[in-house]
């Protein structure tokens, strides 16, 4: 059985690759996270806290475990903190990524590494896995310069593109556009929601699925893993507002331009996901089958 380590488990993907192997997938899990573990159980894998911007302490979590395979998760994903803390956001998106990458050399370890379509300017989506990425954030570079360092290692290495990810974790502390939208509009607020930006969003439990199927077939290179639904923003929370029979009335949709957000956001991006279908069998769920699968999760936690 492979030993797969993955970083920042505590994050959305994290913890729904914990939950696949626990639901049984087969692999040895060593699940890695900055400060305590956040999974709500502790049973059928291994937790270590494991610090990214640490060299000293990253080289010996993965000498103590070997794994076959690192899924790296861990990222600064907020856009506009990016923009504001660029260090910051160079050190764990550009650094840590260096860090693992000579790593996996060392050891022989593939590596996974998750990136993002903000790669891309949005001029020409949807993009396959050969598009020229241009990004237009400092985000979207950084995401871009990690992805060269990883081109350019030795390990063998797979990126993963992916495009907001949606989905639940065990603590409900963290948020994504569907929760966020869904809690808004039943709390009878308004909300402000851009008409002119166009995504594929991406079920949680189908981007933990491609990186267990690249880690299982040990497939590399660059694959898109997405949700294949493109929809504008305004759209897609206009679906949430449906689904649970909310008032989209609440609904404001209004322009990018008039947000004035610091950092820039591509306007249409999307993925063609032809590669990941054949090579890796992925086969995600449907916007709707999402949101179905994310309402039966908030049932069963009402109930425990």
């Amino acid at each position: 059985m492979k030993t797969v380590l993955v970083t920042g488990s505590n994050g959305l993907l994290g913890q729904k690759i914990t939950a696949a192997v626990l639901a049984g997938r087969q692999f040895n899990l060593i699940a890695t996270s900055k400060g305590m573990n956040r999974f709500g159980a502790t049973k059928g894998y291994q937790y270590e806290t494991m610090d990214i911007l640490d060299p000293v302490n990253v080289r010996a979590v993965v000498e103590k475990h070997l794994p076959d395979t690192i899924i790296h998760t861990a990222a600064l994903t907020n856009v506009d903190k990016c923009h504001d803390q660029k260090e910051l956001a160079y050190q764990l998106n550009v650094e840590a990524v260096e860090t693992l990458a000579g790593i996996c050399e060392e050891f022989g370890i593939q590596l996974i590494h998750l990136s993002t379509d903000f790669v891309f300017d949005g001029a020409a989506g949807p993009y396959d896995e050969e598009g020229i990425p241009n990004p237009l954030s400092y985000y979207g570079e950084t995401k871009l310069r990690a992805e060269e360092v990883v081109r350019n290692s030795k390990c063998s290495w797979a990126i993963v593109r992916t495009i907001i990810v949606y989905g639940i974790v065990s603590e409900k502390s963290r948020s994504n556009i569907v929760l966020w939208a869904k809690e808004a509009l039943e709390k009878g607020e308004p909300i402000n929601v851009v008409n002119d930006q166009w995504r594929m969003p991406t079920l949680a439990e189908d981007l933990a699925e491609g990186c267990l199927l690249i880690a299982e077939k040990d497939a590399a290179g660059v694959f898109n893993i997405s949700g294949d639904e493109m929809m504008s923003i305004s759209e897609l929370v206009a679906k949430v507002a449906d689904f649970w029979k909310l008032d989209r009335s609440l609904i404001r949709e209004i322009s990018s331009a008039s947000l004035n957000q610091a950092a820039k956001r591509p306007v249409k991006t999307g993925f063609i996901l032809d590669r990941a279908i054949a090579v890796l069998g992925y086969a995600p769920h449907s916007f709707e089958q999402g949101l179905t699968l994310l309402d039966h999760q908030l049932k069963e936690r009402e109930i425990l």
